[in-house]
């Protein structure tokens, strides 16, 4: 197959693979390595300059707990996640799976076990897609730099990184991610022989979803630490870590709120984008305690309210304005107010140009009062405070007569 001839067999079945993450929205991403046990960031190898043979005596003295991938999914699902990326090989290059690649493996060093298996499990038990991120980079293998350098080198490093790409295929049943990272030092698709290793990957997992990490768009775009929605008709998934760092690091105290997770949910649905929010296990696997009471808040949130994200979303942009109190999303005649700055008793939105037949509660259903006129929405007899009891953001839920629009602009009404 020609590099045209595959690009047109992805764009043809794009839309039936892409289906369900499209109504999936919310993810949890899992960076778990041998930095983990030095806890300072996953590019500790790096930016630390310790030397390969130094840096690999982590891989006889890591000793995780049982099965703690199941701690990973359960924490998810009651997150109200949809599905899991696990980090199968890190920049540092071990590899949690048994691999024939390479003994620098979970298997044949101090774990003696399949991390990736446990991880597979862990997801289907719990319901959740199983997604797997591979580093393209490789700091351990001795061609991972000089292959673009040395044709030989190149051969031999792609022959290895096509050999793992393709035992991550075939050895753990359904695959439903497959999420590239780093593409260095090769310069171009056609130097990584990405248009075969993807055509590869495809024919393994006919119904697999690829990222546009090596070097090629593919399905979907990963913005990483921003929340910025890609152009109309092309699918997007922000990549954000818990606390600023992906891998352990306890000394990484800036822990997002459950308030702003949830926050980041409205901003990608907006967008018709995912969430995939990380955490970095602790050497042993262990959640760290301080995901738990946000995870789990936003999981109560999302039970309540998940309508307003999960599923086919509309674009807010060009369609709502801005306003103080909170955000749009949009699905079809129905448009969902998360209202994050709390008014009052009475909350007034201008500019709707679209009828309103009925506005509720989204969480309980129960019907608000309202009045609308030309350029002005009034609700009336809302409790002084803030109800939702999780975050503090409660999504209100308008029925409109046709398809929401609303304009404002500059200017203000002038009375006669």
């Amino acid at each position: 197959m020609n590099h045209q001839a595959y690009l047109d067999s992805a764009a043809a079945t794009r839309a039936e693979r892409m289906a369900w993450w499209h109504e999936a929205r919310f993810g949890m991403f899992v960076h778990w390595g041998l930095y983990a046990q030095l806890g300072r960031h996953e590019w500790v190898m790096n930016r630390e300059r310790i030397p390969v043979a130094e840096y690999a005596q982590l891989a006889a003295t890591w000793k995780p707990k049982e099965r703690p991938a199941r701690d990973w999914a359960r924490l998810a699902k009651e997150a109200g996640m949809q599905y899991m990326v696990l980090t199968t090989k890190h920049h540092e290059g071990f590899c949690l799976w048994d691999t024939a690649q390479t003994d620098y493996n979970a298997v044949r060093q101090g774990p003696g076990r399949d991390l990736v298996a446990e991880y597979v499990d862990a997801c289907h038990e719990f319901g959740l897609r199983v997604g797997f991120y591979y580093s393209l980079m490789d700091w351990h293998h001795p061609d991972g730099a000089r292959c673009a350098q040395d044709e030989a080198a190149r051969r031999r490093f792609l022959d290895f990184t096509q050999g793992c790409v393709r035992e991550l295929c075939t050895k753990y049943g359904q695959l439903d991610v497959l999420w590239y990272d780093v593409s260095w030092p090769l310069r171009s698709p056609e130097a990584w022989e990405s248009h075969e290793m993807n055509a590869m990957a495809r024919e393994l997992q006919p119904g697999i979803i690829i990222n546009n990490r090596s070097q090629l768009d593919e399905d979907f775009g990963t913005p990483e630490e921003h929340i910025n929605a890609a152009d109309e008709g092309r699918a997007w998934e922000a990549c954000m870590t818990f606390n600023g760092s992906w891998g352990y690091m306890p000394s990484a105290i800036d822990w997002h709120s459950g308030r702003r997770v949830v926050q980041m949910l409205q901003e990608v649905s907006a967008g018709q984008g995912n969430l995939l929010l990380n955490i970095g296990p602790k050497p042993d696997g262990a959640v760290p305690e301080e995901a738990y009471p946000r995870l789990e808040a936003v999981g109560r949130w999302v039970s309540a309210n998940g309508e307003a994200m999960f599923g086919q979303v509309d674009r807010v942009h060009g369609r709502m304005e801005w306003l103080p109190t909170g955000s749009w999303t949009l699905k079809g005649h129905t448009g969902y107010y998360w209202c994050q700055r709390w008014p009052g008793h009475t909350l007034a939105i201008g500019g709707l140009q679209t009828p309103v037949r009925r506005i509720s509660y989204l969480a309980t259903g129960a019907e608000i009062a309202f009045e609308q006129s030309e350029s002005r929405l009034v609700l009336r007899g809302l409790p002084a405070a803030n109800p939702d009891p999780e975050v503090g953001i409660t999504v209100l839920k308008f029925e409109f007569d046709g398809e929401p629009r609303q304009r404002l602009g500059a200017g203000c009404v002038l009375l006669d």
